[in-house]
């Protein structure tokens, strides 16, 4: 009987590591805080590849690599790494399945201000605020103009405000967010800052002060890749990441997908949605350094949130953008 529970077990794992791996890195990472200046930009980079084919794609383009791993900041630096670096990346994204996911910090913050700060307001009141993404129209609006709209400074005081009440849920930090929306010109634009400014509307501080509602974009950025790997991979698939303390987050957050097992597709946009079961079966944490495909997704990450950066204004890249 022994015998043959290991040899089931042996036969499993053997499915398994023969399953599509698609293996993942980030870049950007800064928690509960989404507006760090250093930091605009959070994504993550999942590629279908295995460590042999990485292994060789890294010899062919860095054959006097010494390093024992190849990290993207680390190679950037060199000018004569450049054309190499845009020809491996040409060359992953010409044969391998590879989705990169790339989000403003500041952008998704304002939408999570529309979705817990103002939707409840609304939706108490029978309006449907996400209807023809009006949110995303508000957003965008409070985004652009909002920093003059509203007065010298009074944006980022609000959504400074905003994340630390998500973060504390202290009676003290929920009346700092509705004192820092009343001090702002919140009347040049009611219909966002309305809600909080005029009713300090109960709906909405308890949607702040809610269980589990969080600042971090680990979850959009994760849910994004996944829903783009749903669609590329062939059948049951599995995930390989690095074991850094940033990725320990997308490792809980992946563990929780795989355990849903109800029959349910939740529609993002017209064009974005997830559906449960996954084809997702396994994830695992790996050293980067035994691992050249997650080196390969560093590459990627790297090279995507420097390219946004740059043509963003925020700083000067060392590639052609």
């Amino acid at each position: 009987m022994n015998g043959y529970i290991i040899k089931r077990r042996l036969l499993a794992v053997c499915r398994v590591l023969q399953m599509e791996c698609f293996r993942i890195d980030e870049s950007g990472f800064t928690g509960f805080d989404l507006l760090n200046p250093e930091q605009q930009f959070q994504g993550a980079t999942a590629i279908a590849i295995d460590n042999d084919e990485a292994r060789r794609l890294i010899r062919e383009h860095f054959p006097k690599l010494q390093a024992d791993e190849l990290k993207y900041r680390a190679l950037a630096r060199r000018p004569a790494n450049h054309p190499r670096l845009m020809a491996l990346q040409r060359n992953v994204l010409t044969h391998h399945k590879c989705v990169t996911y790339v989000c403003d910090k500041r952008f998704l913050l304002l939408l999570m201000f529309l979705d817990y700060a103002v939707e409840p307001f609304y939706y108490e009141r029978g309006v449907d605020f996400y209807e023809d993404g009006q949110n995303y129209s508000l957003a965008s609006l409070l985004y652009l103009v909002g920093p003059t709209l509203l007065g010298n400074g009074a944006l980022d005081r609000l959504l400074a405000s905003f994340q630390r009440a998500v973060k504390e849920k202290s009676p003290s930090a929920l009346a700092d967010l509705v004192a820092a929306a009343r001090a702002s010109r919140w009347r040049e634009l009611p219909e966002a800052l309305g809600p909080l400014a005029r009713f300090a509307a109960p709906e909405c501080l308890q949607a702040i002060a809610a269980p589990g509602v969080s600042t971090d974009a680990a979850f959009v950025v994760l849910q994004s890749l996944i829903s783009r790997m749903e669609v590329i991979a062939d059948g049951p698939y599995r995930i390989e990441h690095d074991q850094s303390k940033n990725l320990l987050i997308y490792h809980d957050l992946l563990q929780r997908y795989i355990s849903h097992e109800d029959a349910i597709t939740f529609c993002q946009s017209e064009i974005a949605g997830i559906t449960f079961p996954l084809k997702l079966q396994s994830v695992t944490q790996v050293d980067s350094k035994a691992s050249p495909a997650v080196q390969l997704a560093d590459v990627m990450i790297g090279a995507a949130i420097e390219a946004v950066s740059t043509l963003s204004g925020q700083r000067a890249g060392t590639l052609d953008a």
